[in-house]
């Protein structure tokens, strides 16, 4: 990556030779100014207004202009003898807690490059002390003809700069807060706090402009004369929330839904806006339960082999497990519907037998 900026990391009496890389970049699209009649670009041209001529630019240079319209010629030497020790340097204040900063006051993010071999060792030194302290450094640098703040913090190997607005850059929010005197009741809160549950983190890199996209998409289109234009159909942005709660819990449903997972909240009258459910039949319960009740008289599977065997060992299934009751001398299983029958006769005989043996 193409260094915008040479010099250097003043930390105490250690300097750190730098090289100045962007790290972030741009991917919007840009427009040019056409002429609707005819399509014919639209230009902007540097024009000197003392003898109406254009200037390229490399004749262009910079100037101050003061209170009466006159213009103070400003050049990159007169910025370099600045008496200020940020002119070429980035230098070191003060450590910090990263909690301290203000991402109100985030700007442009740099890296730090180490600039030739001898940089290597303090670079590091300074790396790992940052690492260790969990703090971040708070710096003045001077770039593109103004000073700046700046905090440095690591970013995997690498010392990184996000540029810091002034506090005095900061507006203060006045005016901006509901003025509404509003009461949030505790019940609300816990829906919020379900809703901010359900909807869970987020891989950042997966996320992806999909404007762009579709700018991308039709400018395609366009080029390849294959561009039907459709009426487009846009939610309303704002509106107002006629109840809060149910608005709440329609949220925390919806997400739910979508994550697949059920809940008290998503169960109450259905999940709307699920696209399938599944439903389990009646009819397979009743199944299931025929089928395991066999095993609990008899403890072993029905050895019958058709529909009808099934039914009268089912049949003689009931009748073994009600004279279970009145005698224990009862078989322990049944193999047919004839072993059945004999079972219950036998247990008929049983009973005027213990009769005697008990007188």
């Amino acid at each position: 990556m193409r260094s915008i900026w040479n010099g250097a990391i003043s930390f105490g009496l250690v300097s750190i030779p730098i090289k100045l890389v962007n790290a972030t970049e741009s991917h919007s699209i840009s427009f040019r100014q056409i002429h609707l009649t005819d399509g014919g670009r639209i230009r902007y041209r540097k024009v000197c207004e003392l003898d109406a001529e254009e200037v390229p630019t490399a004749e262009i240079g910079k100037g101050y202009e003061e209170g009466d319209g006159s213009i103070i010629p400003i050049t990159d030497e007169d910025l370099a003898q600045l008496p200020i020790a940020t002119a070429r340097t980035i230098e070191i204040m003060s450590f910090v807690p990263a909690d301290e900063i203000d991402p109100l006051q985030m700007d442009a993010a740099y890296y730090l490059a180490a600039n030739g071999a001898t940089a290597a060792k303090p670079y590091t030194l300074l790396r790992e002390a940052l690492k260790r302290s969990r703090k971040v450094a708070i710096a003045k640098y001077a770039l593109r003809g103004r000073e700046r703040l700046g905090m440095l913090r690591v970013v995997d190997d690498v010392i990184a700069m996000h540029g810091l607005l002034w506090p005095d850059e900061i507006r203060a929010p006045e005016g901006v807060a509901p003025d509404a005197d509003v009461t949030v009741r505790e019940a609300e809160l816990d829906l919020a706090d379900a809703l901010m549950a359900t909807l869970g983190e987020v891989e950042l890199s997966s996320l992806h402009d999909d404007y762009r996209e579709a700018v991308e998409a039709m400018i395609a289109a366009k080029a390849g004369g294959a561009f039907e234009p459709t009426e487009a159909v846009v939610e309303p942005a704002g509106g107002q929330v006629i109840d809060l709660m149910a608005a709440l819990e329609k949220s925390v449903k919806a997400a739910k839904a979508s994550r697949g997972e059920a809940g008290s909240a998503g169960s109450a009258g259905g999940a709307e806006g699920s696209a399938e459910a599944e439903v389990t039949p009646i009819r397979g319960r009743r199944k299931s339960a025929a089928a395991a009740a066999p095993k609990a008289v008899g403890g072993k599977k029905s050895t019958a082999k058709s529909a009808a065997g099934k039914k009268t060992a089912s049949g003689a299934a009931k009748k073994a497990a009600a004279a279970k009751s009145t005698s224990k001398s009862t078989a322990k299983s049944a193999k047919s519907a004839a072993a059945a029958k004999k079972t219950a006769g036998a247990a008929k005989k049983a009973a005027p037998a213990r009769k005697r043996t008990s007188a």
